[in-house]
């Protein structure tokens, strides 16, 4: 397992999980927390003689539930202790493979809390016995809504048991849903939310248009050699396009994402850590848990809406202390979550714009004041961000063609409405008007009855000085006044 020394988490944890106390441990991710639950659950399992299912894990992501069932194969070699993987996604015999291990029974289950719930509702699965129930990612069940499957899961379990609580944050609401499921537990606390040190972090200003071409001038001069990358993007909707590109442009690479059916992601998943090619294009399918050996690299090409699963991304390099090198990209509708970012990690992370000394055209100006609202009103072209800049920084006197157009149409109806005006809003002498007040009655549409006279308004009386005022275009919603009515 390649295991030298025991990681700080590790250290900490083990100790008092040995002693039997309910426990509540958070740490940076990549930190080694699964093996810190895992190694002491397994020496107890180990010494009892237990004829029953001993251990409940329960994980937020099928990628995560498989994981682990792969390293209790491989701690638990020497003690022969066994465990079952349950998880949904799969194909339709994947069901009853489940249902008979459930019933045989097991070691320890590892399950994500939908699909558990969905075979405990018929009646074969029995928990009484359970001594262990560990939570893994526990914030990240939470933030997916698995909170009401797991008190009811938990429900089923007996009272008397040891629980451990693993989590990478330790928001309130984790410290108030561990109240209903801990007895009086013990704490670990480890820079939590802190990226590892290992890692460096690169932001770089970019538009939509410009990503691909700066990630590929970014490969091709890495000072540390790109042997494994992974992309994330926040759109499931953009991985098969952005493999189509990379695969384009002469780099093989695959994508992952919850359009794959579950087969389909383990074998890219396998290829992928047997190195078969360098880059994978994800989702947040696989921010959380995944351990892979000597990723070099993690690009964001989308910044992630919560600043915590930023940590998460970044935290599948530079795993079990070693080095590596996180990229990311900031466009101009994304600038308000990298503040948040920094604020959570505690660090600002300097923002290079190099596109135009590329040629690729200028990149975004880092304002989230000015850009923090362009989220969700769509795309902008680089000529209308250019507008959005101009507007900001002139008078108030400059005003964008569909305004004007606006106000001179308004304009226009008001003129229509003074004495004297023609069709087109042009005024006519007094005779004119007269004559066309008194004589042409309104045309109506043909087919169509003539419309009842409107009531006159009565205007108001003008100063008195015998001129007319003239009210500047725009400024004030009343009419003009002529003195002399």
């Amino acid at each position: 397992m390649n295991y030298l020394k025991a990681t700080p988490i590790q250290e900490m944890a083990i100790p008092k999980i040995l002693a039997g106390h309910d426990l509540i441990a958070s740490a940076q991710t990549g930190t080694g927390k699964t093996a810190a639950y895992l190694i002491p659950l397994l020496d107890r399992i180990s010494h009892a003689d237990h004829d029953h299912t001993s251990t409940l894990i329960l994980v937020p992501t099928r990628e995560l539930a498989k994981q682990i069932d792969e390293q209790v194969e491989g701690f638990g070699y020497f003690v022969q202790a066994n465990s079952i993987a349950i998880y949904g996604g799969g194909k339709g015999d994947d069901w009853d493979k489940q249902r008979k291990a459930l019933e045989t029974g097991a070691d320890i289950i590892i399950a994500t809390p939908g699909r558990l719930i969905a075979h405990m509702q018929l009646g074969y699965v029995s928990f009484d016995k359970i001594d262990y129930l560990v939570l893994d990612e526990a914030d990240k069940m939470l933030d997916m809504g698995f909170s009401d499957d797991i008190l009811n899961i938990v429900a089923k379990l007996p009272v008397k048991r040891q629980t451990l609580l693993f989590s990478a944050t330790m928001p309130n609401k984790i410290r108030e849903f561990s109240k209903r499921i801990l007895t009086d537990p013990e704490e670990i606390r480890l820079a939590v939310s802190k990226p590892a040190a290992g890692i460096d972090q690169q932001f770089y200003m970019a538009y939509d248009a410009q990503k691909l071409p700066l990630l590929v001038h970014l490969i091709k001069n890495s000072p540390t050699p790109v042997q494994s990358m992974v992309l994330f993007t926040s759109r499931k909707s953009e991985v098969n396009s952005i493999v189509r590109s990379l695969n384009k442009l002469g780099y093989e690479a695959r994508g992952i994402s919850s359009d794959l059916d579950q087969d389909e992601r383990e074998i890219v998943l396998r290829d992928f850590k047997n190195k078969s090619f360098p880059i994978l294009v994800a989702t947040d399918v696989l921010s959380r848990g995944i351990d892979i050996d000597n990723l070099t690299h993690v690009v964001n090409y989308d910044i992630p809406r919560d600043a915590e699963d930023y940590v998460h991304r970044i935290g599948r390099t530079a795993r079990a202390a070693t080095k590596g090198t996180a990229i990311t990209f900031i466009s101009d509708q994304d600038q308000n979550r990298i503040v948040k970012i920094e604020k959570l990690i505690e660090r600002e992370i300097e923002k290079q714009s190099i596109t135009e000394e590329l040629e690729m055209g200028k990149s975004p100006v880092f304002d989230p004041r000015r850009f923090s609202g362009l989220r969700g009103k769509g795309r902008r072209g680089e000529a209308d961000r250019k507008k959005v800049g101009e507007s900001a920084s002139t008078s108030g006197t400059v005003q964008s063609g569909e305004k004007r157009k606006n106000r001179r149409q308004r304009d226009k109806r008001k003129v229509k409405t003074e004495p004297g005006a023609n069709v087109n809003g042009v005024l006519e002498s007094p005779v004119e008007a007269a004559a066309t007040t008194e004589q042409v009655p309104t045309a109506q549409p043909v087919g169509q009855e003539a419309s009842k006279p409107k009531r006159r308004k009565k205007r108001r009386r003008g100063p008195k000085e015998g001129k007319q005022e003239f009210v500047p275009l725009g400024n004030s919603p009343a009419e003009p006044a002529v003195a002399g009515e």
